[in-house]
């Protein structure tokens, strides 16, 4: 199996932090995503042209998830996906663009 950070990236997104954070982001970020209602998954963030987002910020960037087998066909352009620290949602990733044909609805 290839590592996480070694792989493809599965989806394009615009991230958009909502503040709840106290420190800013930088790529390799790890948080959770709520990519189906009821399935929480960690994915790999890395951000295009920028070293860190700040807690309120914006950018553009990929996500690779851990394991987009297990929910396959769930993402399409302008699917809104919770980022979260536990419970916590910190920001939101509109993907922009499907990567991983697994992925594809």
């Amino acid at each position: 199996m290839v590592p996480i950070d070694m792989r493809t990236p599965d989806v394009e997104v615009t991230f958009h932090f909502n503040g709840t954070r106290r420190t800013g982001v930088r790529g390799g970020y790890r948080p959770a995503h709520r990519v189906l209602e009821d399935y929480l998954t960690t994915g790999v963030h890395h951000y295009f042209d920028v070293v860190e987002v700040a807690p309120d910020g914006e950018a553009r960037g990929t996500i690779t998830f851990i394991t987009p087998e297990s929910y396959p066909n769930s993402m399409w352009e302008g699917k809104v996906i919770d980022i979260q620290e536990g419970a916590k949602v910190v920001g939101i990733a509109i993907v922009e663009k499907v990567l991983n044909p697994v992925l594809e609805k």
